[in-house]
């Protein structure tokens, strides 16, 4: 189908070694034969063409080495990987499930603009909690909350943890992962919220820590929030963790969402979190938190004036010290081209890009940050087949050098 490509056959482990390019030397020109028979391949010294690739998309590293045993040789060095981490950031992909039940679906390449089949290690079904940071992506099912992964989806690694002490069982969790991009050391983070029995009023409210280089949870933060509950939104900026709140009643329309901070460098356990307290910044349908180069952004779903629960756009925000600043507005004519929108929806981004969806539909919509454009994703190879059939994803950033 077009804009559709299997993933799996350019894999570095499973490239044609003795595989020629022969079609190379048929668009020389015909009256040169004698300059057509040398190859730039063959002058270019190994660092030279080392170079070159690394700054190629990543799709396109894992077809180069396929093309011969020396460009195969270049592109699975140690060193190449690791030079990589110097090279300019890849593009976000974005993974779109097209099952409810199963873990399938196509990643989105912005560069390339095709769609490719990604088996993801591990992951059971579409509604496991998924966070990413720099290549890695982190898994945690939603039954139990105790199977908790964290993996590289372009190279396959994938490291399983252990599961947070404390509170087994919570009614809310949100997920975040955060990845030190010299050390390649990473902190993964889960905020639990869980009412207080007999009072829907008060929630328990407590955060889990990671950290790769220790292997070690912590606790730095057990709290009881009163007329607010945690959610599923969390995200990780420059040392300090966002999570959503959302209120238990009793509040103006105006404060159904809130934001809380938290920093994650001197882990404070004394102190109110309500104090830290950030109202949205207009009554929203849902929101979505995402690190764009180390600045928190919030996509949101604007509601009605009469009827705050129905949408009626979408915002993308920028949080500028206690307030937002809004960056753009979907234009009506990209919101109509989803057809029906529900009141909540999917929505990722990271580096400069943000990808949203809507569960009903394998429709994606991109909007770049930097050149403030809309713009739609080439259709997603598959078709919705019935009419309750859901959609949902994430993005990543397809990186080769880290590895959890």
């Amino acid at each position: 189908m077009e804009g559709e490509t299997s993933w799996v056959s350019h894999g570095l482990n499973n490239v044609h070694r003795g595989f020629e390019f022969d079609a190379f030397f048929e668009v020389a020109d015909e009256g040169n034969k004698e300059a057509a028979s040398v190859s730039l391949d063959l002058i270019l010294p190994d660092d030279l063409l080392e170079r070159i690739l690394s700054y190629l998309p990543i799709a396109s590293i894992f077809r180069a080495g396929s093309v011969c045993r020396r460009w195969h040789e270049i592109v699975s060095s140690r060193r190449f990987i690791w030079n990589l981490s110097h090279v300019l950031t890849q593009k976000p992909w974005y993974f779109m499930f097209t099952s409810s039940d199963e873990p399938v679906g196509y990643a989105f390449d912005p560069i390339l603009r095709k769609w490719y089949g990604i088996e993801l290690p591990y992951i059971e079904t579409s509604n496991w909690f998924i966070a990413s940071s720099c290549g890695l992506v982190c898994f945690m099912d939603n039954d139990s909350r105790s199977q908790l992964y964290v993996c590289n989806p372009i190279m396959k690694e994938c490291k399983k943890l252990l599961e947070p002490s404390g509170l087994k069982f919570s009614d809310y969790s949100a997920l975040a992962i955060s990845v030190n991009r010299v050390s390649h050391n990473y902190s993964v983070s889960i905020v639990k919220s869980k009412q207080v029995p007999g009072n829907f009023f008060q929630w328990d409210l407590s955060v889990h820590i990671y950290d790769s280089e220790t292997m070690m949870w912590a606790t730095p933060l057990t709290e009881v929030l009163t007329g607010w509950r945690g959610g599923d939104e969390s995200i990780i900026c420059d040392g300090i963790l966002y999570f959503l709140i959302y209120s238990t009643g009793g509040g103006a329309s105006e404060s159904r969402h809130g934001l809380i901070t938290y920093n994650l460098c001197s882990r404070s356990s004394h102190g109110l979190l309500m104090r830290s307290f950030i109202p949205a910044p207009c009554s929203l349908t849902c929101g979505r938190l995402m690190n764009i180069k180390e600045k928190l952004i919030m996509v949101g779903g604007i509601g009605k004036q009469d009827r705050s629960d129905i949408i009626k756009g979408i915002g993308i925000w920028a949080l500028e010290g206690k307030g937002w600043h809004e960056i753009a507005r979907m234009p009506h004519k990209f919101f109509q081209g989803f057809g029906e929108f529900d009141d909540v929806f999917a929505s990722s981004g990271t580096d400069d890009l943000i990808y949203i969806q809507s569960y009903g539909a394998p429709a994606l919509l991109v909007f770049d940050v930097n050149q403030k454009q809309w713009r739609w994703a080439q259709k997603c190879p598959v078709t919705k087949r019935f009419p309750l059939q859901l959609f949902t994803g994430f993005c990543f950033e397809p990186r080769l050098e880290i590895v959890p």
